[in-house]
């Protein structure tokens, strides 16, 4: 070979794209081109310490120092491209094929390595990966979602039969007689069945009735203040950013949010702790760690539930937003609460990270879009000293169970009742007696027409009709949808009578006019 020849193999060595080294019979590399050190962030000078059985430059070259010497020690052995993730000398991941050829000059073997470098081809694929098992999961919870949707909507029309007919026994009994604490275990057991629903529609990102612009820092000092009262081992610390940017939401689900991690905390801490709640302003970008490919980069509040707990290892991690999944006994819990978390979250079109190790503690950050108004908290409901006489009512519901037990409520505490069993039933009172009717009390899931249609269709006759919505189950976003319209309020089955009785007060005493 002449020396034009060897200077051409030898810039051709040199300006390779890919790595090239060349490694001697005792496994040492003697010759690496550019790229191949450009790879794994080594020198000339570290090569040359190589040898069998040592890499100091990092264990990528480990790695190749092995595949070299199996091929001295079996040259005839055809070999094929190896994959390899490693560690580069700086901590970096790298992740490459190999490719290596025994070559015998002269009776002295040598091995040539050919290294091609896919570290961003390789974190491509596992972004697919990752994008397509998060769209699986999505599609997995959106349909439990629906079947629990549709579960706690009827769950919530037997309870309200229960409710129903627990008022109605409790209005013509003194507080002393002997059958008033077994009707009050059976209401309270009936509050227990809709708490559970409420974290079932929570999960199945339903139930969004009232969205309001909302200042989280006042919601966290609420439910701290509260839960703290009960666990007194637990310590509480609070950095709540001011001021801190404005979320439009549920009050209500979000004060379900923090009870049901304040709770998670708690569980994880049985010999007490510390829990940490913060806020922040966050601006999240196209990198921002844990964002789900679906959820768009701008302003989020961020909410953060750090605890000194026992902390969860990957296994627990990867399930734990799972509907009734728990590490608990059973029995001792249903496994909704975080599962409910993660609905209620989504729902806002915000998202959760969890960052955890076993022995190391829990921390929950949750992101909320912000959004421009200013804060306005709910005025609270009247109490009962609000007095008003007899009012006439135009009921809408379906289920007949519901119908007739609500019917009889409102007559029980003397109001006047026209029933309406579908909606265009309702429509057809309504066009009749709206001058009598001083209220709507409208169910929203009905077959045929609809409660939004019917609602729109009551308005078109009235502009001023006053309709308190009613349901188990919002679908959605449907409730809002016609509170935005103009509907007055809302009230989920199930309802006592004295929980009814004060949604009425409320819409008639904001706008008065006399009774029908």
């Amino acid at each position: 070979m002449n020396e034009n020849q060897l200077r051409l193999l030898r810039t051709l060595f040199d300006i390779a794209p890919c790595g090239i080294l060349i490694a001697d019979s005792d496994a040492r590399i003697v010759k690496a081109n550019p790229a191949f050190m450009a790879m794994f962030g080594t020198t000339p000078a570290e090569l040359a310490q190589v040898a069998a059985g040592t890499a100091p430059a990092g264990e990528g070259l480990a790695v190749l120092m092995r595949r070299c010497r199996d091929h001295i020690a079996a040259p005839e052995t055809q070999r094929a491209a190896l994959r390899v993730e490693v560690t580069r000398k700086d901590g970096s991941p790298f992740v490459g094929t190999v490719c290596t050829q025994a070559i015998d000059l002269g009776g002295r073997m040598w091995v040539a390595g050919f290294i091609q470098d896919i570290t961003g081809q390789a974190l491509m694929e596992k972004e697919r990966e990752l994008i397509s098992a998060q769209g699986r999961q999505a599609q997995k919870m959106e349909a439990i979602g629906t079947l629990a949707g549709g579960i706690a909507h009827d769950f919530n029309n037997l309870l309200m039969g229960i409710q129903g007919n627990v008022s109605l026994i409790m209005l013509n009994k003194d507080p002393g007689h002997r059958d008033a604490v077994y009707l009050k275990n059976i209401e309270r057991a009936v509050a227990r069945g809709s708490e559970l629903t409420r974290q079932v529609l929570g999960f199945a990102r339903s139930g969004k009735y009232e969205v309001r612009p909302t200042d989280f820092n006042h919601l966290i000092e609420r439910a701290a203040a509260l839960f703290g009262r009960s666990r007194k081992e637990v310590t509480i610390r609070k950095i709540l950013q001011e001021p801190l940017w404005t979320i439009e939401a549920d009050a209500d689900q979000m004060d379900q949010v923090m009870l049901n991690l304040l709770v998670n905390a708690w569980e994880a801490m049985p010999g007490g702790g510390e829990v940490v709640l913060e806020t922040a302003n966050v601006t999240v970008e196209e990198n921002t760690p844990g964002r789900p490919p679906d959820a768009p980069p701008g302003r989020y509040i961020c909410i953060t539930v750090a605890d000194t707990g026992v902390g969860m290892d990957a296994q627990t991690q990867a399930r734990i937003f799972e509907p009734f999944f728990t590490t608990k006994k059973t029995g001792s819990a249903t496994g909704l609460g975080l599962s409910s978390v993660f609905g209620v979250v989504q729902n806002h079109h915000g998202f959760i990270t969890v960052r955890s190790g076993k022995g190391r503690g829990t921390t929950f950050r949750v992101y909320l879009p912000a959004s421009a108004p200013p804060p306005v908290h709910r005025a609270a409901a009247p109490g009962a000293g609000n007095s008003r006489g007899p009012i006439t009512l135009l009921l809408v519901e379906d289920e007949e169970m519901v119908a007739a037990i609500a019917e009889q409520m409102l007559a029980r505490v003397g109001h006047r009742v026209f029933l309406a069993r579908s909606g265009a039933e309702a429509v057809a009172i309504y066009q009749e007696q709206r001058d009598a009717i001083d209220l709507v009390i409208l169910d929203m899931i009905m077959p045929g027409l609809s409660g939004a249609d019917t609602f729109d269709r009551l308005k078109a006759i009235d502009p001023a009709v006053r309709v308190l919505l009613s349901s188990g189950y919002s679908l959605d976003g449907q409730a809002q949808e016609i509170m935005d319209r103009g509907c007055l309020g809302f009230i989920q089955k199930p309802f006592s009578i004295e929980q009814l009785s004060q949604k009425i007060r409320a819409i008639l005493s904001a706008g008065e006019r006399p009774p029908g």
